[in-house]
């Protein structure tokens, strides 16, 4: 049995963009407290909870929120991109191998390479997230970080970050692609949308869980090159020194709230945006 016939790329992209704003709408404050995790080398946060409360109890409430413009304006395109570059390059890969249905090892490839695409959309709106959540920032809006970068380092300096960010998404695009098809490969067939919704929720949920044990060291030192330390560059040298100076587990900072909101999430991701793909699918079909 061959997959069903892709739609085309805009309401892939609409579906993407929805399911997107959806996720980051629910999960955002976890983002906040990964990244404060993540940006600590003096363990002053304790854990998930206390980070938490440590935030709130210092700098209010709405500091959980603070940076959320940027992700809301980048996660329309990262996610649509996400969704509409998998199906694209699933039919590259499926006619350059000349089969009709995905197979494990094609799903992990062509996620892998979704992610790639996804990290050049992705790279200017992290930096700018990344500088608002940092407990030390002096800016106030993305207006004022975007000013500062490009007068201090060019328009080129907003893609300050790229190589990392190509890793971190490659890595966790082909663990959550990869794992959802196998994992949906062992599912039983949906008898009704209750039970297909309960089965995507599942598989997101998995597929986001195993991409985040995938990703999360190189997310760690994504965020410290782009918090602007100069003493992590380049991916694979900033982990040796990470583990190094702060021990392995060091590199797995922040992990807690990445995958309470990256497991769910990718579980949200998928049912929100196979729930619009069937809504659009029947208007497509139906003219």
């Amino acid at each position: 049995m061959s997959d069903p016939k892709p739609l085309p790329f805009i309401y892939q992209f609409l579906s993407g963009a929805i399911a997107g704003v959806s996720e980051i709408l629910v999960m955002y404050p976890l983002d906040v407290v990964k990244t404060r995790q993540q940006l600590d080398s003096t363990n002053a946060y304790n854990g998930t909870i206390n980070c938490l409360k440590k935030i709130v109890r210092e700098e209010g409430f709405s500091r959980l929120y603070k940076g959320i413009t940027a992700p809301i304006l980048m996660e329309a395109p990262k996610r649509a991109t996400k969704f509409a570059a998998n199906d694209e390059w699933g039919k590259f890969y499926k006619k350059q191998f000349g089969v009709t249905q995905m197979t494990q090892s094609l799903a992990v490839l062509t996620g892998a390479t979704a992610g790639a695409t996804e990290s050049f959309v992705v790279v200017p709106f992290e930096l700018v997230k990344i500088k608002l959540q940092d407990k030390t920032s002096k800016f106030n809006g993305m207006g004022e970080v975007v000013k500062d970068i490009i007068k201090t380092n060019g328009v080129l300096g907003l893609y300050k970050g790229l190589e990392s960010t190509l890793w971190r998404h490659i890595m966790w695009n082909a663990g959550y692609f990869g794992l959802i098809h196998q994992v949906k490969s062992v599912m039983p067939k949906p008898k009704n949308s209750t039970e297909k919704t309960l089965i995507d929720l599942t598989c997101g949920t998995i597929g986001g869980t195993f991409g985040t044990i995938m990703n999360t060291p190189m997310d760690v030192v994504k965020s410290r090159i782009q918090a602007g330390s100069t003493k992590y560059k380049w991916t694979w040298p900033s982990l040796v020194i990470v583990a190094k100076e702060e021990g392995f587990g060091a590199l797995y900072k922040g992990f807690i709230p990445k995958v309470l909101r990256l497991g769910p999430g990718g579980g949200i991701l998928l049912v929100v945006f196979t729930t619009a793909m069937d809504f659009f699918r029947g208007i497509h079909e139906g003219k």
